[in-house]
């Protein structure tokens, strides 16, 4: 079992590297937009109502690995706001994405079948 070095169990020290990791994935949103933008419409990638991406083409995986990802950090520190679960912020944020998404995006229904917007 790995365990957290001692300097880390200090408070400011773990805000600061949290801090830092989310900027730093943050940071590159721009391009990840795109490139999430690009997948959508290609079909490889599709929007659940878990609010996270599945890949429908395994070449897409290691992409919807990396945006699933950061929308996990972000919904975690969403969660860890407003005292209630990721899931519940992720369920929220899918009600969003599936409104602003565009027509044509392939969307994973309850029962796993997909449509498209």
């Amino acid at each position: 079992m790995l365990r957290m070095p001692s300097i880390l169990k200090k408070k400011p020290i773990l805000q600061i590297v949290c801090t830092t990791l989310l900027s730093l994935a943050l940071y590159g949103a721009p391009a990840w937009a795109d490139n999430l933008e690009q997948l959508r419409a290609s079909g490889a990638i599709g929007e659940s109502l878990s609010g996270y991406v599945v890949a429908r083409n395994p070449s897409a995986q290691a992409e919807a690995n990396a945006i699933n990802a950061q929308r996990r950090a972000i919904y975690q520190q969403k969660a860890a706001a407003q005292g209630v679960s990721v899931d519940q912020v992720a369920k929220v944020y899918a009600a969003e994405i599936f409104k602003k998404i565009p027509a044509g995006t392939w969307v994973q229904k309850d029962n796993g079948q997909w449509v498209q917007k």
